[in-house]
């Protein structure tokens, strides 16, 4: 049932996972999965953000239990996933193997697919690919891949949330403050665990605290943050595998499955012109634009869109 004791959010209360494991898809990588609510129920696919974050617990809250089938996986390097914090053998084109693989060891004919951020990129590269696997999309937070939106990331939040932003570049010599990403990378990568560990709470940091329309500082222990800030900069690095604008060039591919994107005005980290051009392109896409939020997921209104297109689906 619907939790309401918090009036701010409309929450499922959450039950056990009914299923747990780890999947080994090679290159001594062993992604994490659980399968939550009904066993029999409508099947959907979550896809965290990041690169890097892997899935919560919290995450269950958006789906009713008794209705849906939903598969949660920690992607490469993610969460519960093996090894922690890796980037050998960690790319886009891996991930969405990675949960074809997990789609056919689990036996699921076609789902739903459910993400927001960069799970919204995963979700849209994995359609494209396969779409004959795709029931529906439910999308938040756009985030493409392209270099403008990296680059927006890395200078332009500044414009909304300096205070994050001076935080942000502050242990960054100012000699290197023209390529911060590749400063962070070379912190991250290198043998100095203290050193990672440091430039990955900083960068963590700086994420989270820029998530939300209502800015607060939101620290993140450095163990916590390695694998969401040493996987991006990985990604970032590389474009995050992907051609330029390689989305929007293959939209016909799923232009006629049923889609939803849920977009926060104020979104600094995935920006509102991403999600427009998206659904300007996309034939059929459902687009609303949430005035009172930002990033995040669990922001009131967002969070009922989310939930309501759920109910939709059933």
């Amino acid at each position: 049932m619907l939790n309401l004791s918090n009036k701010s959010s409309y929450f499922f209360d959450c039950v056990p996972s009914y299923d747990n494991g780890h999947l080994d898809v090679g290159n001594g990588h062993s992604i994490y999965f659980e399968q939550y609510g009904n066993p029999k129920g409508i099947p959907i696919l979550f896809l965290h953000g990041g690169p890097g974050a892997g899935f919560s617990n919290s995450h269950k809250s958006f789906f009713d239990p008794k209705v849906f089938r939903v598969v949660f996986f920690d992607q490469r390097g993610s969460g519960k996933s093996i090894p922690y914090a890796e980037t050998n053998f960690n790319n886009t084109q891996l991930l969405i193997s990675d949960i074809e693989d997990l789609r056919k060891s689990l036996k699921i004919d076609k789902w739903h697919l459910f993400g927001g951020s960069w799970g919204s990129t995963l979700a849209l590269l994995y359609g494209i690919e396969f779409p004959n696997r795709c029931i529906s999309f439910i999308l938040r937070g756009i985030f493409l891949g392209t270099k403008i939106e990296i680059n927006w990331f890395l200078y332009d939040i500044k414009k909304f949330f300096p205070e994050a932003y001076n935080k942000f570049i502050s242990s960054v010599p100012k000699n290197k403050r023209n390529n911060i990403l590749e400063w962070f990378y070379n912190q991250l990568h290198s043998n100095n665990r203290s050193q990672s560990l440091k430039a990955a709470s900083v960068w963590a940091e700086y994420e989270n605290s820029c998530s939300s329309i209502n800015y607060s500082p939101r620290p993140i222990s450095g163990e916590q943050a390695l694998a969401i800030s040493k996987i991006e900069t990985h990604y970032f690095m590389n474009d995050c595998f992907i051609e330029e604008n390689y989305i929007i060039k293959n939209l016909n591919k799923i232009s006629n499955i049923k889609s939803f994107i849920v977009q926060g005005r104020h979104d600094v980290i995935c920006p509102p012109f991403t999600a427009l051009k998206l659904a300007d392109y996309w034939n059929g896409a459902k687009i609303e634009v949430v005035d009172d939020a930002g990033h995040s997921g669990f922001e009131t209104n967002v969070s009922k869109k989310l939930i309501n297109a759920l109910q939709m689906i059933k």
